[in-house]
């Protein structure tokens, strides 16, 4: 699935920057959750919210979109089978995004992104 070209690059080439996004939305599928930097996870949040109305309309061809994104057969089943149907009478929203202040290292903003 060919999202919408962001304006963030996150200073590293495409290839590399969509497989990180594609990690971030499996890891929030699969856990619930997951520790970001702040940029990262608004980015990625409208990739999640995408995939989880593909989830609410349950069919080959929106099974097939979101494996074209997520890549894992596992995680599209849990999509599909268990995250999606808890948002059934929701319109949109599906996730947050919790500030949680800075990173030591390098001052980076942190926040962590988790579905609602």
């Amino acid at each position: 699935m060919r999202h919408r070209q962001s304006g963030r690059r996150f200073d590293m080439p495409t290839g590399q920057r969509n497989h990180m996004f594609r990690i971030l939305v499996r890891t929030v599928i699969t856990r619930g959750g997951a520790f970001t930097t702040e940029a990262r996870a608004k980015e990625v949040r409208r990739l999640i919210d995408k995939m989880i109305t593909l989830g609410k309309k349950d069919t080959v061809h929106a099974r097939r979109l979101a494996l074209s994104l997520i890549a894992d057969r596992d995680v599209v089943q849990t999509l599909f089978d268990e995250v999606a149907p808890r948002y059934a009478q929701r319109e949109g929203g599906y996730t947050r995004v919790v500030k949680l202040g800075r990173r030591k290292g390098d001052a980076a903003r942190v926040a962590r992104l988790e579905l609602v």
